[in-house]
């Protein structure tokens, strides 16, 4: 009679002990709503504006320099400055791996001139569609001006930019989303900017030229004598697409 007044009780305990074990395990893998568990990689997250594409997915890092011990820089221009007459026979002449980051509105009508550039060895890469400042605005419109340009650039080169400068260099989280739903796998800034003058200035750390440094030609009549700056540094001159 004892044995079976208890019985039932100790199967409802074994049944709840069990369970316990259960709950234990499970929360090992599954943390606050969320949040990501501790040695567990993080599944995304509110990144502000609107959202798009796939959460889970890495973001483009953003860059002015490379990493490498080759002693390479790499020499980048935006917009229209590539449209000088010298500058072109430079870059025929000694088949410079230059960087081309085109906006439609501003280097559209002279494609044609681009794409003899590229035949030499310059990348074309995306500036945007009609070079607005891309920061503060909302998911759609970066994407519009983003995604747009990457359509322009395949239509007429038969090419996919992989690689993004946003005008004036500005940029938010949401720019991120957006240049990765656009297919864009770096957004490039610089650390050294050679100005309309001639002069070098530096957008952090040591004020000379490093392995690896990202330029940002604003003048391209001034390229000649930056390349003689670059040797005498004992650098040359690389292609972005090939470290990045």
């Amino acid at each position: 009679m004892r044995w079976g007044r208890y019985r039932p009780a100790t199967t409802a305990t074994l049944a709840a002990a069990l369970t316990a074990v259960l709950l234990t395990g499970c929360a090992r893998f599954a943390g606050p709503a969320g949040q990501p568990v501790a040695g567990e990689p993080a599944r995304g997250g509110d990144r502000g504006g609107d959202r798009g594409g796939d959460q889970s997915r890495n973001l483009p890092p953003v860059v002015d320099h490379v990493r490498t011990t080759d002693r390479v820089v790499f020499l980048t221009y935006d917009d229209g400055a590539e449209r000088d007459p010298g500058f072109t026979a430079l870059i025929r002449e000694r088949r410079l791996p230059v960087t081309l980051f085109l906006t439609d509105t501003v280097a559209g009508p002279a494609y044609g001139h681009f794409a003899g550039l590229r035949s030499v060895g310059a990348s074309l890469q995306n500036h945007t569609l009609d070079h607005r400042s891309l920061r503060g605005l909302p998911y759609a419109g970066q994407r519009a001006e983003i995604c747009g340009q990457q359509t322009k650039l395949g239509s007429r080169f038969g090419v996919r930019p992989h690689l993004l400068r946003p005008p004036h260099g500005t940029y938010d989280t949401t720019t991120l989303r957006a240049a990765a739903d656009c297919g864009i796998t770096a957004v490039v800034l610089w650390r050294a900017s050679l100005n309309a003058d001639g002069d070098l200035s530096y957008t952090r750390g040591e004020h000379r030229l490093h392995p690896g440094d990202i330029v940002s030609v604003e003048e391209a009549t001034r390229t000649e004598a930056l390349l003689e700056t670059i040797g005498k540094r004992g650098l040359r001159v690389a292609s972005l697409d090939d470290y990045l």
